[in-house]
């Protein structure tokens, strides 16, 4: 069985960021698939690699998350444009596996359709229109509609929909109630994440003592509040701890918030550059608890972040500032402590408290790790794909969602 996989922003573990794809077509390939990767490279021209038995397509799309509103949608459409170009040069595979973001992969899935009669399942990583539009990018109430409009349709006329989240799941089914809707969570690498010991050396390559220690690692945009977490930082220089904080990532805000760490004198505060899994892997081994935030939007609230999973296969107490899956994953396997706003001497106290309870603190970070590996494996994740894409090959009931739910 052939299956053509689209994704504008596929990404390896050696290079870092969201490595789903990476893992779920692997896994295919290891399955016996045949998958060729149809995604976008910095290049000028167009590119074929194999990477680990999947034939990826690099069309000549540069993005970067600095890019503003306006260009952005310019790399959007563009992607899409050469994407169908692409398609009509390729040996017909039996079905196209689309994920977003951006919404407009959606149209690629309409096109191929319409044009070759081709099937696709259409996975959502998050809400879109609704996430520009909460944060204000997407204003015009004709464009709204128009979205709105397109989006259903996407929805309506795949073969299947993929969630990620329960939240992502149950806003399928509203907009559009007659579609198949699997979920499939984001997921753990339980064999490159893994509980280690701080070690001496680590620590002294970071300049960072053996002292409680939180961490944030990922995107630095507008809507991962971040400065939450240097608010946090700034209460504890301010009350004598010896806390430590990590940021690692890069996007639009990343200077903004070293200028804000800079403002407030923190001392307590380093970032480190963008990397690898390996590299993301090397942090949190120095760190109690990761960090993961978002801006307080209710569209948000649905989100899977790659960096809880991360962080939970690493076996890390979690702090987290909204209300949302995570929230509750979070609160009922208690994983972690709450960062919620206006309740920063709050947060203060309960962090302290755990600080001077190492037993409890070890409870937490235990309770992640038999998360991770119980729920949230990788393998777990591609089990569920095949299902989804092969019914016969897996048989099991792939929208049972109970298991997600004890969350």
């Amino acid at each position: 069985m052939k299956v053509i996989y689209i994704h504008q922003y596929f990404k390896t573990p050696k290079e870092g960021g969201a490595v789903r794809s990476y893992h779920l077509a692997k896994g295919l390939v290891d399955a016996g698939y045949e998958v060729e990767m149809i995604t976008a490279g910095n290049n000028l021209e167009y590119d074929q690699q194999w990477i680990d038995g999947i034939k990826v397509h690099y069309l000549p799309v540069s993005y970067d998350q600095k890019f503003g509103f306006i260009k952005r949608v310019k790399a959007f459409f563009t992607f899409s444009y050469l994407a169908k170009r692409l398609l009509k040069r390729l040996s017909r595979p039996d079905l196209l596996y689309i994920t977003s973001t951006p919404l407009t992969t959606g149209w690629i899935g309409l096109w191929a359709k319409r044009k070759m009669a081709l099937p696709y399942i259409f996975e959502v990583r998050d809400l879109w229109p609704q996430a520009p539009i909460e944060v204000k990018a997407i204003k015009n109430p004709l464009a709204i509609k128009y979205l709105k409009k397109v989006e259903a349709k996407i929805y309506r006329h795949a073969l299947k929909l993929v969630a990620l989240s329960p939240g992502i799941a149950e806003h399928l089914r509203k907009v559009s109630p007659d579609s198949q809707v699997q979920l499939i969570p984001n997921f753990s690498d339980v064999q490159t994440f893994f509980p280690q010991k701080k070690q001496e050396r680590i620590l002294q390559k970071y300049q960072l003592k053996d002292e409680l220690t939180f961490a944030y690692t990922g995107a630095l945009g507008k809507v991962n509040a971040v400065e939450e977490l240097l608010a946090l930082a700034k209460v504890a220089q301010q009350k004598g701890k010896n806390w430590q904080f990590i940021i690692m990532g890069k996007g639009s805000q990343e200077q903004a918030l070293k200028q804000l760490a800079s403002k407030s004198q923190l001392q307590n505060v380093i970032f480190v550059p963008f990397g690898s899994k390996e590299k993301v892997n090397e942090v949190l081994s120095m760190v109690d608890f990761a960090w993961i935030s978002f801006a307080h939007l209710p569209v948000l609230k649905t989100n899977s972040p790659n960096k809880f999973f991360d962080a939970i296969a690493a076996g890390k107490a979690i702090l987290v500032n909204h209300k949302g899956w995570v929230y509750q994953l979070t609160i009922k396997n208690k994983l972690g402590l709450t960062f919620l706003p206006g309740k920063i001497e709050e947060s203060f106290h309960l962090i302290e408290e755990m600080e001077s309870n190492p037993v409890l603190l070890d409870r937490m970070k235990q309770n992640s790790r038999r998360l991770a590996e119980n729920y949230f494996c990788k393998e777990i994740a591609i089990s569920r794909l095949i299902n989804v894409i092969d019914p016969n090959n897996i048989p099991f009931d792939s929208t049972d969602e109970k298991e997600f739910r004890i969350a």
